[in-house]
């Protein structure tokens, strides 16, 4: 589980850096849903980090109190499934 979340983490920090590019190019972008789907996925942490490292989206509300969110959420989950075992 810890290589998954490492490996999805990475790939949504990746991922945010590029929709910065993009962005910054008048390219094509990576739709919000998506973004949100990769961190509801596991990758919350990375695009916390892809958000601050590219400064991408910090902005916007649903990502400044939504990512967050998601990571205490998982964090309990985390912990409710653990305690459970």
């Amino acid at each position: 589980m810890i290589i998954y979340l490492s490996l999805l983490s990475v790939f949504t920090m990746l991922v945010m850096g590029m929709d910065k590019h993009n962005a910054r190019n008048r390219k094509s972008r990576i739709p919000e849903k998506s973004l949100f789907l990769l961190a509801v996925l596991g990758g919350s942490v990375g695009l916390l980090a892809g958000m601050y490292v590219f400064r991408h989206k910090t902005r916007k509300p649903g990502f400044k109190y939504g990512i967050p969110a998601i990571i205490l959420i998982q964090i309990g989950v985390g912990l409710f499934i653990s305690s459970s075992l």
